[in-house]
């Protein structure tokens, strides 16, 4: 694709993300180490082509790709200008017109510098650097996890596990494995027969996980290896097939068994100011930590269970697959000092209020 002007109109854009989309889906862009990307990035790219659509459909904004080695310093500068106002109109479109929060505009803004990137190194378009001046934003989500209690209570509890009608004793058992293993949802969900093993008297699982491409076996408690043999005639996968979207919905209504009711305030990120996100709006009513239960938990649950029962931290990274510094895993090991801190200063508080003299000991 040629031009003779200083810019690429907004159709060629538009055509240029479809094949920049097309390559990566075929495997003509791969990743640094010559692995294929995902498909979930790959449907990440498809979705911010979509965005962008429906932003100029919108706004009105025509996109232009200005090529830098035709143009003057002066219109270079005003280019420079043309940039920065895109990447406010168009984040302002997903922060208040789609209300979207900040991880979820990062991963947009992620998709979009990789496309410049593309333009620039694959398809040698001198488009300039002035994505980089497109900022990624961030928030970090607080962790959500059951305590050792409550997943002690959901594993042997059969007073609860009575309760249950048919589809939540399998999303028990899928989450209560999950919460076991650390895996991620979809290592979760892809184990068969030939990732379950058993020797030395113990039956293990061991997985490559589809994201990192890590290793990790986990020896089974028996209790995991009772729920694998409820299901082993039942399909080709070691546990009950669920979608994600179905699994969510199942957890919340199983959460509200449990009795996990105690309010959960829910805050997200826009630019870095933080709001409160309401469960009726109108009625200020807060979400409940049954409300929070996602496949996300698991995985939490199961490291921060971990790491307060006192496994050490090289012991459960090989477990989950994390790198040793790993920011995500350092956030769980301050989680769960923190849920230790809490108790220790419980206690202090205690020791404090007794009148003098009075045996602590007791």
């Amino acid at each position: 694709m040629r031009t003779k002007e200083k810019f690429y109109s907004q159709e060629q854009f538009f055509k240029l993300f479809a094949q920049f989309v097309r390559d990566t889906a075929r495997g003509k862009r791969v990743k640094k180490d010559g692995k294929k990307i995902r498909n979930g990035t790959i449907e990440n790219y498809t979705y911010c082509h979509k965005l962008l659509q429906k932003f100029v459909e919108h706004s009105g904004f025509e996109i232009k790709l200005y090529l830098v080695n035709k143009l003057s310093n002066t219109e270079k500068e005003r280019v420079k200008k043309y940039w920065k106002k895109f990447y406010k109109d168009f984040t302002d479109y997903l922060y208040f017109e789609l209300d979207f929060y900040d991880n979820y505009v990062g991963n947009i803004v992620k998709s979009l510098r990789t496309f410049f990137t593309y333009l620039n190194n694959e398809c040698n378009l001198q488009v300039g650097n002035y994505y980089k001046l497109f900022y990624v934003p961030h928030e970090d989500i607080p962790i959500v996890a059951l305590s050792p209690e409550q997943l002690n209570y959901l594993i042997y509890d059969q007073g609860l596990n009575d309760k249950l009608p048919g589809h939540l004793q399998k999303t028990k058992d899928i989450f209560v494995f999950g919460c076991t293993v650390a895996l991620r949802q979809s290592d979760l969900l892809g184990l068969t027969k030939q990732n379950l093993h058993h020797y030395n008297k113990g039956y293990y699982i061991k997985v490559d996980s589809k994201k990192t491409n890590t290793h990790t076996t986990i020896k089974l408690p028996q209790y995991a290896v009772d729920i694998l043999k409820k299901y082993h005639e039942e399909q080709k996968t070691l546990l009950p097939a669920l979608s994600k979207a179905r699994f969510n919905l199942n957890l919340k209504e199983l959460g509200r068994y449990m009795d996990l009711k105690e309010p959960m305030i829910k805050y997200r990120e826009k630019r870095g100011q933080r709001y409160v996100v309401y469960k009726n709006k109108a009625k200020k009513t807060h979400y409940t930590l049954a409300d929070h239960l996602t496949t996300h938990t698991m995985r939490r649950t199961a490291i921060t269970t971990m790491l307060r029962l006192n496994m050490p931290e090289q012991v459960v990274r090989s477990i989950s697959g994390h790198a040793p510094n790993s920011k995500e895993f350092f956030r769980y090991v301050e989680f769960a000092q923190g849920h230790i801190d809490e108790h220790t200063d419980k206690v202090f508080e205690k020791i404090s209020a007794m009148k003098q003299g009075e045996n602590v000991l007791k």
